[in-house]
């Protein structure tokens, strides 16, 4: 006599979730930030959690998360096929060299300095214009700063090597969003109060996502937005990007 409501129980339970499908395994990419990094061996983070999550929802369980210099991981996602990056800013040049699946947060970028570093005076972008500025390779910061004529540039792969220079005084300015100011300070051991912002990117404030290289299957992108569009919906997605790490 219990045949029948078991049977009722299982239906609804598998209900709830999305059924797996049969695809290609998944590689997945991202850099060193205060929403993805390394802990214990494993890349995890807020925006780490989403992502998982995200796949969970969609029934894509076959995937691998590796953390790598943000030129490495752009350039998977620009030529390998079934990779996922995150966390990417969505620009008019990247729009159509790859499949997106969801934005995370709206980020904002300022320009900041040494506390101490009485020399160095910026109160528009002309002004910055005049000195070395730490940038990572591919970037969007970088592709922004030279496309407004910034000749001065140098060029790192992470952003910890950035800040070593700004600390070091090899360069004057570094463009960084405020909560990642506060995580790599924390890892070099600098009180964040040495770094004083001087300038809003205002041009530079964009949606940050997660995208799919050009050749994955339409079908793995539709899962995965329809679930990451679920998360979103519930709050999942912006209570962890909230967070602070």
């Amino acid at each position: 006599m219990f045949r029948r409501p078991f049977a009722l129980l299982v239906l609804t339970m598998s209900a709830l979730a999305a059924p797996a499908i049969r695809a290609e395994p998944i590689q997945i990419v991202t850099e060193d930030s205060s929403y993805t990094y390394l802990q214990g061996g494993k890349v995890a983070g807020p925006a780490t959690e989403i992502v998982e999550a995200t796949l969970k929802r969609a029934g894509l369980s076959d995937y691998r998360i590796a953390l790598y210099p943000w030129a490495r991981a752009y350039d998977m996602a620009l030529q390998e096929p079934n990779t996922l990056i995150f966390l990417i800013a969505r620009t008019p040049a990247r729009e159509a060299q790859f499949k997106w699946a969801g934005e995370f947060m709206r980020i904002e970028y300022h320009l900041y300095k040494l506390r101490s570093r009485h020399d160095v005076t910026v109160r528009n972008l002309d002004d910055a214009r005049q000195y070395a500025v730490g940038v990572m390779r591919d970037d969007v910061r970088q592709q922004y700063l030279q496309s407004r004529g910034f000749d001065k540039l140098v060029v790192s792969a992470r952003n910890a090597d950035s800040l070593r220079m700004l600390l070091e005084r090899k360069v004057h300015l570094l463009p960084l969003p405020e909560n990642d100011v506060i995580r790599f300070c924390k890892e070099a051991n600098v009180d964040p109060a040495a770094l004083e912002k001087v300038l809003t990117l205002s041009e530079m404030t964009t949606g940050i996502y997660m995208a799919y290289s050009h050749s994955t299957p339409n079908e793995t992108v539709a899962r995965t937005r329809a679930a990451f569009d679920r998360l979103k919906a519930d709050g999942t997605v912006a209570r962890l990007m909230n967070s602070r790490p």
